[in-house]
């Protein structure tokens, strides 16, 4: 296993690991998630309510007992909505250990994250659709290559009973072997404060182009 170990290597995980996210409100973008391990037991929780949550400027991420173990501030003024991740709790002389911003500010845009810790540099690419919740994070190879490598997808949830595709509350974040979860799901977040508020777009696929993440990816075979 390659352990990509970013907030904590205790949510690397030594296989692929898919977590159910629930969207804790409809009522505004951004309210509350809750993600779930495969076995039903709380993993990552983050709390925000009322209609101003769109516009936080500062987010954590926590465990299931309620421990800080991420988080996320937006810089302003930033027309690419650039964001910054610190571990714990943000503090006054502390660096980032990441960084998002989308790659324009026009258009069909991918978001590029880029990590730092020690004398690591590591650059990772979203793409697709996080409103309809289609997307996939590469880890990018060398600058002098064009390869990349999926770590982790979000899809939509089907009800393994039913065959019934749930809705856009409820999805999954497919984990890579040793791809650190509390970093994916840090990802998700920011992606939500970006995109959450196209959540009310039809159900066929057609999205504002203002408003989608890269080209869209085909999710029509998301696993139950």
């Amino acid at each position: 296993m390659n352990n990509s170990a970013i907030v904590d290597e205790k949510y690397c995980f030594e296989e692929e690991t898919h977590l159910t996210v629930h969207k804790t409100s409809l009522f505004f973008p951004g309210d509350g998630f809750i993600a779930y391990d495969p076995h039903g037991a709380v993993l990552f929780r983050f709390d925000s309510y009322g209609p101003d949550s769109h516009q936080k400027d500062e987010l954590v991420l926590m465990d299931a007992q309620g421990k800080c173990l991420l988080t996320l501030s937006r810089k302003r003024p930033s027309l690419h909505q650039r964001w910054e991740g610190f571990t714990g709790e943000k503090r006054e002389d502390q660096g980032p250990i990441f960084s998002t911003q989308r790659s324009s500010i026009i258009g069909r845009s991918d978001v590029l994250v880029e990590v730092y810790g020690g004398n690591t540099y590591e650059e990772y690419l979203i793409e697709g659709s996080y409103s309809q919740r289609c997307c996939t994070i590469f880890k990018c190879g060398p600058a002098e290559s064009s390869s990349r490598e999926p770590k982790a997808e979000i899809k939509r949830k089907v009800n393994p009973t039913t065959n019934v595709m749930l809705g856009k509350d409820v999805f999954w974040l497919y984990l890579k072997p040793g791809f650190d979860g509390a970093f994916a799901m840090g990802l998700v977040l920011i992606l939500d404060q970006m995109y959450g508020g196209d959540d009310d777009d039809d159900d066929d696929g057609e999205v504002d182009g203002d408003v989608e993440v890269g080209p869209a990816l085909d999710c029509s075979s998301a696993s139950s």
